[in-house]
């Protein structure tokens, strides 16, 4: 089938798998250019693998270092009538690239909230690895079903404690508008931290330590975004504010309860890009589209890929690594110092509908967002005949 991207909302519902490979391996390019990765463990586990930080994560652990990767992912496959998710795609690429080096890859598809995946993921890890040295915990869910209980959560998107209206980029309707938000009730703050805190970080750990997967001195990390004034209403003090400070309390669980494994657990707070799940949240098209602009004037602009690179060897395996207040690896500094938040403080304060693609990198923003999906990949021909189904071994 010929595959152009079909858009709805704030999502692709169709992706391209030649696109999608063309998009891994320029990310496992970049890695190879750089210095080879020193001290970095051999054998990794990255909870949510197939996308954005956690892709990036698995590519910089096995093409930096050669160490061997199992991923944990929920992806749909491709029919010969649809295409797969780009997760699905992006994970066969890496498989292929992995396989062509030699790599021991291997990837596990289904509900990581599972005790059943949980289970799946400590046998492979005994019958391939032995042990794991690293576990990164990457996902990104609007929905968890607790496995004991067996009761769906759902998280909200609001503000906390009162009602917050500001600017938003509409990227249906190409309109820069006024979003207004209702104060999260109890509930759905409670449902929040459920889905995106850190208890299913802690039950993957108790579940691999509770088999001995975990090696001694073993590292574990798990993503967060903190943002500055100009989120925070929306991320920092909102919901999802709620459920990343749970996150802080749950590595700090982690480091007391596997003390006698010397475990290392951190959160990351890594920059804002574009990812399928920001692209959800209030406020961040306008604000990404922004901060972009402003980085790349300031030749600080990352993307995922590089931005991993940098927390493997300034943060997780860094001699010294430098931690805020919370004990966190904080990659996103060239965002959140005051100088750069003044530029883009004085740009959201003047942009308009009229001026918004004047003072914004939307460009920027949307071709980051069409290559989430393997479209705008340069040397791809999208008007060619291409077989949607593709597998992964």
């Amino acid at each position: 089938m010929v595959i152009h991207p079909k858009i709805r909302g704030f999502i692709c519902t169709n992706a391209h798998p030649l696109g999608c490979a063309a998009h891994v391996q320029q990310q496992i390019d970049f890695i190879q250019q750089q210095p080879r990765l020193e001290q970095v463990p051999q054998r990794v586990l990255v909870i949510g693998c197939s996308t954005g930080y956690g892709l990036a994560s698995r590519i910089t652990a096995a093409f930096g270092a050669g160490a061997k990767t199992l991923g944990v992912c929920f992806e749909k496959e491709p029919t010969e009538k649809r295409t797969g998710t780009a997760g699905w795609y992006n994970t066969a690429a890496f498989h292929d690239a992995a396989k062509a080096q030699g790599l021991y890859a291997k990837t596990i598809n289904g509900d990581a909230f599972s005790d059943e995946i949980k289970a799946q993921v400590v046998e492979a890890i005994k019958a391939d690895l032995g042990q794991v040295d690293l576990v990164v915990y990457s996902l990104a869910s609007p929905k968890r079903k607790d496995p004991k209980s067996g009761e769906v959560y759902s998280s909200t998107l609001k503000p906390v404690g009162q009602a917050y209206t500001t600017k938003t980029y509409d990227t249906d309707r190409d309109e820069v508008k006024e979003i207004s938000l209702e104060p999260a009730t109890e509930d759905e703050i409670a449902n929040t931290v459920k889905v995106m805190g850190g208890e299913d970080w802690e039950l993957w750990l108790a579940a691999l330590a509770e088999a001995g997967v975990l090696a001694a001195g073993c590292k574990t990390t798990a993503y967060t975004y903190i943002g500055k004034e100009l989120t925070w209403p929306i991320y920092g003090h909102a919901t999802i504010g709620k459920a990343k400070e749970d996150l802080d309390r749950a590595a700090a669980a982690l480091r007391s309860n596997y003390a006698e494994l010397q475990l290392e657990a951190y959160v990351s707070s890594l920059k804002a890009l574009v990812t399928q799940a920001s692209s959800a949240i209030p406020v961040m098209p306008l604000y990404i589209s922004l901060i972009y602009g402003v980085m790349k004037q300031e030749g600080t602009h990352e993307g995922c890929i590089e931005q991993i690179y940098r927390l493997f060897t300034e943060g997780l395996y860094a001699a010294s690594p430098t931690l805020d207040e919370a004990h966190r690896l904080r990659m996103d500094g060239f965002e959140t110092n005051d100088a750069t938040q003044a530029k883009v403080k004085a740009l959201w304060d003047k942009v308009t509908q009229e001026n918004f693609h004047q003072l914004a990198d939307y460009e920027g923003y949307h071709a980051d967002f069409l290559k989430l999906f393997g479209f705008g990949i340069d040397g791809v021909d999208y008007d060619a005949d291409v077989d949607p189904v593709v597998s992964w071994s």
